[in-house]
């Protein structure tokens, strides 16, 4: 043999040595694989929670918008007297129908006053004028229930 030959000896020593760099660089790869598959697992279960929230979310009803507070009846003791005649009406009063379930003389500065008092109310939102001079309970909305409104023809 010469020098440049190689040997049986040197050829399986050089094998052996590529085999164990081979099986270091598959070592290295599957620890690789191991860190990988582990991330991967918990970015999966991340996902999945977040997929339940979402469920969850989803399934839950739609938030109701919390009642205004009730509207602050004035002290004067003609107002009480108004409203127990509203709560006992079945149908829209004018002011002179007012005075009248009042016991009030129907005299005009009787019914102008009240007529102030009823818009009074109104503006406070404890009445509803649905015309002028036409007073009621409002009525109370359901949410999303708009009230009817005629279409123009």
């Amino acid at each position: 043999m010469t020098g440049g030959e190689l040997t049986l000896g040197a050829v399986l020593a050089r094998l052996e040595e590529r085999e164990r760099e081979i099986s270091a660089q598959a070592e290295a790869m599957r620890e690789q694989i191991t860190q990988l598959t582990a991330r991967l697992d918990e970015l999966d279960r991340a996902a999945e929670e977040v997929r339940i929230t979402r469920k969850t979310l989803l399934g839950l009803p739609d938030p109701q918008p919390s009642a205004p507070p009730a509207p602050k009846l004035p002290d004067h003791p003609a107002y009480q007297q108004i409203t127990a005649v509203f709560n006992a009406a079945d149908h829209p009063l004018r002011a002179r129908q007012v005075c009248e379930a009042m016991d009030l003389p129907v005299a005009p500065n009787n019914i102008n006053n009240v007529r102030l008092k009823l818009k009074r109310l109104a503006d406070r939102g404890i009445l509803a004028e649905t015309e002028p001079g036409l007073f009621t309970r409002p009525r109370p909305q359901s949410p999303g229930n708009q009230p009817y409104r005629a279409r123009a023809r």
